[in-house]
């Protein structure tokens, strides 16, 4: 499972005026039952247009008729095509140094902690889970560049994971329009970005120092991980909330599993809980869990 694992959209387009295709309750039943179990997202009454309008697309590029022949194939192309239809249905939705507490969190409490270690691992291990379009890696690149620990040696890496794979490639080339950069300072961008493309296009592209702290890869949340931890940190912000609670509790005890016992950090979005987990997490923070063992 190597991907962010991406987000599904929050609203959905509206349906043209003229419909191409015809979606049945049973096809649309069938789509969500295909998304559910390929990735644990659950699609509601209410994502029907949404379905409607990214799945169509994937109809006209296979010049398929009907979302039932769509389904038929989904379902029998040993996987190639439900990973299309994942990345049809999950949006990407974030910017650099989104929910800024949790990098200020980083940088003030949690990585000096982990710099003052006795210990001589001189190791850093994050994830993030979910990375969609990259900027979060690489806030959190950034983050820890700034804290100096690259100078002193230390071995620091980052995951990045997504279940889009269109989206995990543009992450790993780190090229973003100058025009959707909020959040990084002036001096930020200057110091950690290069201009690249032609003359007027206002392309920057992350440094290859930040690049090379990431490893950008295919994950599906629900699925096998081959990663064996420890992490001292993992950010899950904003995918949980299309889980059901279920699939929230084991996706947030599979994490548990993975974080270092002594500084082991889960961060969350804003609209996600861990309430009912007190026995394994205990909150320090907004939206900032420490690992309890």
């Amino acid at each position: 499972m190597i991907a962010a694992h991406a987000r599904a959209a929050p609203e959905a387009a509206p349906l043209p005026a003229s419909i191409e295709f015809t979606l049945t309750p049973r096809e649309f039943d069938r789509i969500r039952k295909l998304v559910y179990q390929q990735c644990g997202i659950r699609l509601s009454d209410q994502k029907r247009d949404l379905v409607y309008n990214r799945v169509a697309r994937r109809l006209r590029a296979l010049s398929i008729t009907s979302f039932s022949a769509y389904c038929d194939l989904a379902e029998n192309t040993s996987g190639r095509e439900l990973e299309e239809l994942i990345n049809a249905i999950t949006t990407n939705v974030t910017s650099f140094f989104r929910e800024s507490h949790h990098f200020d969190y980083l940088a003030a409490e949690l990585l000096p902690r982990i710099a003052a270690r006795r210990d001589a691992r001189h190791r850093l291990r994050a994830w993030c889970a979910g990375c969609s379009s990259g900027e979060e890696p690489y806030s959190l690149a950034i983050t820890l560049a700034q804290t100096g620990l690259f100078d002193r040696g230390w071995d620091v890496k980052i995951l990045a994971t997504d279940i889009d794979t269109q989206i995990l490639a543009r992450a790993a080339a780190g090229v973003y329009r100058r025009d959707k950069m909020d959040g990084l300072t002036p001096d930020l961008e200057k110091r950690w970005f290069e201009k690249t493309g032609g003359p007027g296009e206002g392309l920057r592209q992350v440094r290859t120092e930040l690049r090379n702290l990431i490893a950008f890869r295919r994950l599906n949340l629900v699925g096998s991980w081959p990663m064996k931890g420890p992490f001292d940190f993992i950010f899950c912000r904003n995918v949980a909330i299309y889980f059901d609670r279920p699939t929230q509790e084991r996706l947030f005890r599979r994490y548990w599993e993975l974080l270092d016992p002594e500084h082991g950090h889960l961060l969350v979005g804003h609209s996600e809980s861990l309430a009912t987990l007190q026995d394994i997490f205990r909150p320090c923070g907004n939206t900032i869990y420490r690992k309890t063992c």
